[in-house]
């Protein structure tokens, strides 16, 4: 990757690794985003009793880890594979796999104009991450709105060679994930009650990024569409936790389930 971050990563972090070493108690990794070493203890490897580590990892293998401890003096970076999600696993890799996506456009369009592809994206990064959270957010704000590549500071021959090759090789992404969210009321308004939670979820969710659908015996399904998993999972919790937030404030019972990919 082309992106690299600058000092050491945050506590409770999700950094992608490559594994260089493992030991007996112990697993030794490379943090890609940071080009740093650090180690997970085999207590982290997985949760229960662990007879042989290389059941769990491998030399070369790449991995999602949740970051324990930084000592910055030492150098030394505490990882966590059990603490991992499998939600956050699949979110963390589909945001590398974005960015280097992103990374071969800006290839492509550094041959095109003729200059080195590692100058073209510091130039493009040194612009685009004060304002954007990724490279490939900014080209999917492109595909969105064509005047955001001006975000870039490119000169205009640049510029548009770099807004034709995000619109020939990016769509407006559109993915769906959801749960089942079961709803119970005592009151004696109690169908009203579900309904206004519903109806809580759908605004705090983005009403046109929500659907909500009655599966029987108090149980809706509860599905969202948006750009990338990032912002579908934020979307998600929203409009869950307004549901859940309502109808426990109405003295009901109310759970969430997500819906595993």
């Amino acid at each position: 990757m082309l992106l690299q971050k600058n000092g050491f990563p945050q506590e409770e972090e999700l950094v992608l690794c490559t594994v260089t070493k493992v030991q007996f108690n112990s697993v030794f990794v490379t943090l890609d985003e940071y080009g740093k070493g650090g180690m997970i203890h085999i207590s982290e490897v997985s949760p229960g009793r662990i007879r042989n580590i290389r059941d769990f990892v491998r030399e070369g293998k790449k991995v999602v880890c949740k970051v324990l401890r930084v000592n910055e003096e030492r150098g030394h970076i505490d990882l966590s594979l059990r603490r991992v999600a499998e939600t956050q696993k699949r979110l963390k890799l589909d945001e590398v796999k974005q960015e280097q996506k992103a990374e071969k456009i800006l290839e492509f369009v550094a041959k095109d104009i003729n200059v080195p592809q590692k100058k073209l994206f510091d130039d493009i990064s040194a612009n685009v991450l004060k304002k954007y959270d990724s490279m490939h957010e900014f080209f999917q704000q492109v595909v969105a709105d064509n005047s955001a590549v001006k975000d870039a500071g490119l000169d205009e021959t640049a510029a548009k060679a770099l807004e034709e090759a995000i619109k020939q090789r990016i769509k407006e992404a559109n993915v769906e994930i959801g749960g089942k969210l079961k709803l119970t009321s005592y009151a004696s308004d109690g169908v009203e009650v579900v309904k206004e939670a519903l109806k809580k979820a759908q605004e705090a969710g983005d009403s046109d990024k929500v659907q909500i659908m009655y599966l029987g015996a108090g149980t809706y399904r509860i599905a969202v569409n948006a750009k990338d998993y990032k912002e579908a999972e934020k979307i998600l919790d929203r409009a869950s936790e307004s549901a859940l937030a309502h109808i426990k404030k109405s003295d009901g019972k109310g759970e969430f389930a997500r819906e595993e990919a």
